[in-house]
């Protein structure tokens, strides 16, 4: 297991409970698949970041986070320029932490916090403001509210092969008919294994993956006209509607929350 606070040169393996680093990523910048020993929590402030694991894939809009459990084998692209600010937990202190992927909110505290803690030095003094500091760090990320930004991919080799093609260029036009001949199942043998598979009906992870793959075009400042006509969808209304069904506001309100 690659764990990037012990190898990274930037990153030094301090007895420390939290390690705050701050880095700038230009679009397109790919890391790898790693892991850490650490539990770490991502934060850009601008641009888009996709997080895959073999279990799937996470993707995170500019003001929100991100919470990978220690362990875990994931690999990351930047969409768009990305500040990135990234805490690494000691494990004993996020015993009680999720055991999966996560992407969270992250309020206004959390972001001034954040933006504190890759001030300071990393073998920082535990007692006094340096140490407290990182002590409301540990109390306030057990507070982030999980947001519906992740989207399962399956272990079957031929569902999972089509799933990443249609992430690849997603379109509501894609129906259970079309996947299940192209599998060579019935429509009732497809339906059972997808949900078997990611947990969710075809439907939904459809809507979740024409959500995410369109984030990055929305965050670019692409109009949401061309964005649902790409996709499929009749005309904008329909597509706003769908998009506030997954995530609980329009494009718009989505976009300008907590800026």
């Amino acid at each position: 297991m690659h764990d990037d606070t012990a190898s990274h040169p930037d990153i030094p393996e301090v007895p420390r409970p939290v390690i705050a680093l701050g880095t700038d990523y230009p679009d397109g910048h790919v890391i790898a698949p790693h892991s850490h020993r650490r539990g770490q929590l991502l934060y850009g402030s601008t641009g888009v970041v996709t997080v895959t694991t073999q279990a799937g894939a996470w993707m995170m809009p500019p003001l929100r986070g991100l919470w990978i459990p220690p362990g875990v084998r994931h690999s990351v692209q930047m969409i768009g320029p990305v500040q990135m600010r990234s805490l690494y937990l000691a494990p004993e202190t996020i015993a009680d932490m999720p055991a999966a992927c996560q992407v969270v909110g992250i309020p206004a505290l959390m972001r001034s916090l954040l933006a504190e803690a890759v001030l300071l030095p990393r073998a920082y003094e535990t007692e006094g403001r340096a140490g407290a500091l990182m002590t409301l760090i540990c109390h306030e990320i057990r507070r982030l509210v999980p947001l519906p930004l992740a989207l399962p991919l399956p272990a079957h080799a031929g569902l999972a092969r089509r799933c990443r093609a249609f992430l690849r260029r997603p379109g509501t036009h894609e129906a259970i008919d079309d996947w299940s001949g192209a599998l060579g199942m019935s429509r009732r043998s497809f339906t059972r294994l997808f949900r078997r598979e990611t947990g969710l009906s075809f439907v939904a992870w459809r809507q979740q993956a024409c959500v995410m793959a369109a984030l990055p075009r929305l965050t670019a400042g692409e109009p949401v006209t061309s964005i649902a006509l790409d996709m499929g969808y009749d005309n904008p209304a329909a597509f706003t509607t769908m998009f506030r069904r997954v995530l609980g506001a329009s494009p718009r309100a989505w976009l300008t929350e907590g800026r």
